[in-house]
């Protein structure tokens, strides 16, 4: 996690900064954490215990309008491939002990939920949070002002949304935002309506907001084909501009695929640090894979 997020000292030992003491070996310590430097000034093996880097606080930002209850590829909505998104950095963030808040926005309300525990506790208050009408539309705008005003510099910045939420004017205040933060776009892939067959455990596909069946001439290979291709180019589009900035997107349409790019994610961020990346952050995202 250290390759996208911020990191500073956090006193807390099992890390792999800075020296905090060291002791004698004993048996039944691992043999990795023999400092050899340290064991051959001391003219005996030595177990150094160095400091944990972490962040201050990761903020997770999930788009609640009622759009997040469209369906994806996987029949599953948008809203639940989109928590399962944030339960993932939610797992790694708990595991560094940082501090975690969440928040949800639509047209009508935004609301921040307390949040203190372990990731069990985190999935109970993220489940609570989502058991809600869904009766308003998105509010993404809001949701991104919140973001630009958060305080706290350098701390992780997750918004999850679908990929119909952002538009040309909202990259600019991303990029505003990852000026003073790391930034992940979690963005989720709803279902083509052209598809010439609906998810697992639905009979059609039909519009979202008067529930009418897609026509069966509209369901051919070509609008298929070219809706497609117009969302892919979007998404290429949205993933070219937050690259400039600095952020990072993550783009699926099931919990699955979801899981599968965000390894990909840090993967790519270990395999192309530089030197300058602190070694703590190379090691977590190690932990992270």
């Amino acid at each position: 996690m250290g390759v996208v997020e911020g990191e500073h000292a956090s006193h807390r030992p099992l890390g792999s900064g800075d020296m905090m003491d060291a002791r004698v070996y004993e048996p039944g310590d691992e043999a990795r954490l023999i400092d050899w430097k340290t064991s051959a000034r001391m003219g005996r093996p030595m177990v150094v215990n160095r400091e944990r880097l972490v962040t201050s606080r990761v903020w997770l930002l999930m788009d609640v309008g009622r759009e997040m209850t469209g369906i994806c590829p996987s029949g599953e909505r948008a809203l639940e491939v989109a928590a399962n998104g944030l339960r993932m950095f939610a797992a790694l963030s708990l595991r560094r002990a940082d501090t975690i808040s969440l928040v949800f926005a639509d047209a009508a309300s935004i609301t921040r939920v307390p949040f203190t525990g372990g990731f069990a506790q985190f999935g109970r208050a993220l489940d609570g949070a989502l058991e809600r009408d869904w009766n308003q539309p998105r509010n993404i705008d809001a949701l991104l002002d919140y973001a630009r005003r958060i305080k706290d510099r350098e701390a992780l910045v997750v918004l999850a949304t679908d990929e119909h939420a952002l538009g040309r004017r909202h990259l600019e205040a991303l990029r505003r935002i990852a000026r003073t933060h790391p930034v992940v776009l979690i963005d989720v892939a709803t279902l083509n309506p052209f598809a010439a067959r609906a998810p697992q455990g639905y009979a059609a596909v039909a519009d979202g907001a008067g529930a009418r069946r897609v026509p069966a001439f509209l369901r051919t290979a070509r609008t298929q084909a070219e809706v497609t291709t117009h969302r892919e180019a979007v998404a290429a589009m949205v993933e070219r501009e937050l690259a400039r900035s600095g952020s990072r997107m993550i783009r699926a349409g099931s919990s699955e695929a979801m899981f599968d790019a965000f390894v990909a994610m840090v993967s790519r961020a270990v395999a192309g640090s530089s030197p300058a990346v602190p070694r703590g952050a190379l090691a977590a995202a190690g932990d992270a894979r």
